[in-house]
């Protein structure tokens, strides 16, 4: 890229940066630094901020980077992801929203804990949220290296190293300095940033096609090299069984893994009253689902305009078809509609993964001092409530660097196959011990802990034996093949071991499920009487 795109994209990132830092010192100064000041905001955003501060969170560098690349990749078998993404929000409206908000305190051991043992339970619960958020980092870092290699001309690896940790530093910063408050007014800001976007690039797409989206669909099919066939299910996915059964996988995954994910839940408890948690839901689901919809017009019209030869010549794995769009869009290499128009997105892309890396790195932060801190040190030691921010705080330091160590190493994987997998683990040891804790009246602590490692362990190493790992030209690890597992995706498999594993737990439990804890939580969830 020329240097006129280099550097106005690093003056608007670099503008982004200071008012984000900006509102990070204000609030620091603000504080009251209490825990609950700290994990939620002290629960005084209204259900729109809420709403735009989820989609902020949820809309990531794989849903603006990863998604479009897939889709102008591989066409049809690429919008899996946005359609799961999306499908997945009228989930965790339905099932776990309000019943959530009005269990839990700060994160989602509170819930499974509200009626079990606390100290097993909470160990388990921390140990998964960690592990996803983990997961979902690395993602992230991932879109950050691709970014700045294009930025700067892709001088190799060196400037993807650099973008990762400069990322990783400003999301310890933000986190450490801000908590939630700063951090939820940092997704708003990029939420609407990244809507204005997008819809710009939308309209633009459309205008190139003379709103003929027939039309844009046939020039994408005719510069795919695959025909027709770029139009149909099974270019990525349907060449043999196992790709099938990876297909079908992976939307278990998408659709069930979105209730799991600790920093959408740890969203919840920002708002004053399950009420609002709804509706900010429903506020969220609005922008979510327009943004999906267009992610499937740049997807395409990236293929049909750039071409998925120059994709994957840019990216390997389609990272930078929605820059490289934009370029033309605006006008075409060395103009000044492009250039301007390149820099606008790419710093659009940057504000996006601060603002998820900060939400996520928060959350799972909140896991470790929460759960496993507060768990391993009991309580009645003396604990006070500035001593476990404080331990969140530096628990956001070590987040942040096992995050940059493993983006470093992953660095070449597609964003939104990451999320992918982060999404397998939420759904297989999160998500049954959350349905089993609200619904089931028999559940117990060992039906709990075995739920969380029963989906947890197996998530994790069929990843581990899988080609996403070895023995495939992609892995991480292309030189070496000790994979046994044929799916990339193990939601297929780990998803029902997870629950299947809190069942056996719980009838061969020998304590006696207590029906006035359950009773208790049953009336405090439906209706709110108790929450905090």
């Amino acid at each position: 890229m020329s240097g006129e795109h280099q550097t106005l994209a690093l003056i608007l990132f670099s503008a982004f940066v200071a008012v984000t830092l900006a509102i990070t010192t204000w609030v620091s100064r603000n504080r009251r630094g209490s825990a609950e000041e700290f994990y939620a905001g002290g629960r005084l955003f209204s259900p729109m901020e809420n709403g735009f501060a989820i989609a902020g969170d949820y809309m990531s560098a794989a849903s603006f980077l990863g998604i479009s690349g897939l889709i102008a990749l591989f066409g049809y078998d690429g919008m899996l992801y946005s359609v799961g993404f999306l499908v997945a929000w009228l989930v965790v409206l339905l099932l776990v929203a309000e019943l959530v908000r009005n269990c839990g305190r700060f994160t989602l051991a509170d819930v499974v804990a509200a009626r079990m043992a606390e100290r097993p339970v909470r160990i388990a619960a921390g140990t998964s949220s960690v592990t996803v958020s983990v997961l979902y980092l690395v993602a992230q870092m991932v879109g950050a290296g691709s970014l700045v290699a294009l930025l700067l001309g892709g001088t190799g690896a060196a400037a993807r190293s650099w973008a990762v940790i400069g990322v990783g530093a400003l999301m310890v910063i933000y986190v450490s300095l801000g908590g939630m408050r700063a951090t939820t007014w940092i997704q708003i800001v990029k939420a609407v940033l990244l809507m204005a976007g997008s819809v710009t690039l939308t309209v633009l797409v459309l205008v190139r096609f003379h709103g003929d989206f027939g039309l844009m669909l046939t020039t994408a099919a005719e510069r795919s090299g695959h025909g027709a066939d770029f139009l149909a299910p099974g270019l990525r996915y349907g060449g043999n069984w196992t790709a099938r059964l990876d297909f079908i996988s992976l939307g278990l995954a998408l659709v069930l893994g979105t209730a799991g994910l600790p920093h959408i839940l740890s969203r919840f408890y920002t708002v004053p009253t399950a009420a609002a948690a709804r509706r900010s839901v429903v506020w969220s689901i609005g922008l979510i689902g327009g943004f999906y919809l267009m992610t499937i017009v740049l997807g395409f019209g990236a293929a049909a305009i750039i071409g998925p030869q120059a994709v994957r010549a840019s990216n390997a794995a389609g990272n930078t078809a929605v820059p490289l769009l934009a370029l033309d869009l605006g006008g075409g290499a060395g103009s000044t509609g492009g250039t301007v128009l390149f820099a606008v997105v790419a710093a659009i892309a940057f504000a996006t993964i601060l603002a998820v890396v900060a939400g996520i790195t928060l959350a799972s932060s909140a896991s470790v001092a929460h759960d496993l801190y507060a768990s391993l040190r009991s309580r009645r030691a003396g604990a006070k409530p500035y001593s476990e921010v404080a331990v969140a705080r530096a628990a956001a330091v070590g987040i942040g660097v096992a995050a940059i160590g493993l983006g470093l190493l992953a660095r070449d994987l597609n964003v939104a196959f990451l999320v992918g997998v982060a999404f397998a683990v939420a759904a297989s040891a999160n998500l049954p011990v959350l349905l089993y804790s609200l619904f089931w009246r028999n559940f117990t602590t060992r039906g709990a802990v075995w739920s969380v490692y029963g989906g947890l362990v197996p998530a994790v190493l069929l990843v581990l034996l899988s080609p996403v790992v070895s023995g495939s030209p992609d892995a991480l690890f292309p030189g070496v093949d000790f994979h046994v597992f044929p799916l990339q995706n193990p939601g297929l498999v780990s998803i029902p071991l997870g629950f299947l594993a809190g069942w056996i737990g719980t009838v061969t439990s020998p304590e006696a499920p207590d029906p006035a804890k359950h009773a208790e939580t049953e009336v405090r969830a439906l209706t709110g009487a108790g929450a905090v």
